[in-house]
């Protein structure tokens, strides 16, 4: 029987290096079998990137009105009412009454506005803010020209700008509030899972307290305590402190729990009788084992905090003008008639639906991922 040769001997170890796996990978594997995470993963990072630079992807300001009340979309053409090919461009809408006086828009084929892109604002609608750039993805020139992709609300103000720029606020109150609410549940429930005892039993009692409130009337009660008086900007935090409040408490049991099985494990008892301080265990030991249960738990309550921001500002006692989110725009879709006559003032609805339903795929993929050896 012959003996392997020294070299072969001395590849081995290297192969074998070379064939480990480690859990990120296997994790990343597992996620990428989940297709429709794949497809909401792309969908919420085009989605957050058009709301974080909502100043270069909307063609107008939120709040800036015009005459055009309640116009219906203008459709992109490419095509002339001759059927010839042209660059892109929309058709202007003739305002006329009809004999209900209800205002009536029909398309003028007479007059052509030619979408250009990477256009320059009117030296007007450049003025301090983030918001406002001086260059934007797609327009039109002149000075009576318009391009209302998504038709205009009942003030003659741009929808598809307005729902870019609200989307920017619901979002980020969605993505704040559960850093906010994952950071307080995380702490409290270290605390209570790691001390037990008297310090677990309060902690509890008060999580059993938060938890027998209703939570809409609580939320409500809550925001409403906001001064009216407040810039939008307080406003903002304000509403982000309220949902924080309110989400930290299912966290906090979940993570009580972890730490009471994580405690007792063999490298934390030797810690302890190494001298080590609790702080030492729970940030060294503790928070980094629950780390992959947090980010999953953590993007599954992204869409509550979404919904819970769209409840509260429909009510009214959410963000106000001159801000805008996503619930304020529907607020603004109350009247049945103004529906049924301008249906497309319902879209920020369907933005919400559609951003939540990404979320959710995104965070069951997430869910499977986190447990690649299943």
């Amino acid at each position: 029987m012959s003996s392997a040769s020294p070299q072969t001997v001395a590849q081995v170890p290297a192969r074998r290096r070379a064939r480990r796996v480690t859990g990120r990978t296997l994790a990343w594997r597992k996620f990428r079998q989940h297709k429709l995470a794949l497809v909401a993963l792309a969908f919420l990072i085009v989605s957050y990137a058009v709301c974080i630079f909502a100043g270069f992807f909307a063609p107008y300001s939120y709040s800036e009105s015009s005459p055009r009340v309640y116009m219906r979309p203008q459709p992109i053409q490419f095509f002339d009412h001759e059927g010839r090919l042209q660059r892109p461009f929309v058709y202007a809408m003739q305002q006329t009454i009809n004999q209900d006086f209800q205002v009536v828009y029909t398309r003028d084929e007479s007059t052509r506005y030619p979408i250009r892109f990477f256009v320059k604002r009117p030296r007007a609608q450049f003025g301090p803010g983030a918001q406002r750039l001086r260059t934007k993805l797609f327009g039109v020139e002149g000075e009576d020209a318009y391009v209302n992709l998504l038709g205009t609300d009942y003030r003659g103000r741009d929808m598809l700008s307005r729902i870019i720029h609200g989307g920017r606020i619901t979002l980020s109150v969605g993505v704040f509030g559960v850093a906010l609410s994952t950071l307080l549940g995380v702490i409290i429930g270290t605390i209570s899972g790691y001390y037990g005892g008297r310090t677990d039993m309060l902690i509890q009692r008060l999580i059993e307290m938060i938890s027998s409130i209703p939570t809409l009337p609580l939320w409500l009660a809550l925001a409403a305590i906001l001064p009216l008086d407040w810039p939008s900007t307080w406003r903002f935090f304000g509403i982000v402190s309220v949902l924080a409040l309110i989400g930290w408490t299912g966290l906090a049991r979940q993570i009580r729990g972890m730490v009471l099985s994580i405690r007792e494990r063999d490298y934390i008892r030797a810690s302890v009788a190494g001298g080590a301080n609790a702080r030492f265990i729970m940030g060294k030991h503790v928070v980094p084992n629950v780390m992959s249960h947090l980010i999953v738990v953590s993007t599954i309550a992204l869409p509550g905090m979404i919904l819970a921001e769209s409840a509260i500002s429909f009510l009214g006692l959410g963000i106000r003008p001159p801000l805008t989110s996503w619930g304020l725009l529907i607020n603004e879709a109350q009247n049945l008639n103004a529906i049924l006559l301008s249906p497309w003032i319902m879209v920020p609805g369907l933005m919400i639906i559609l951003n939540v339903a990404a979320i959710n795929f995104f965070g069951d993929g997430l869910r499977d991922a986190a447990d690649p050896y299943n």
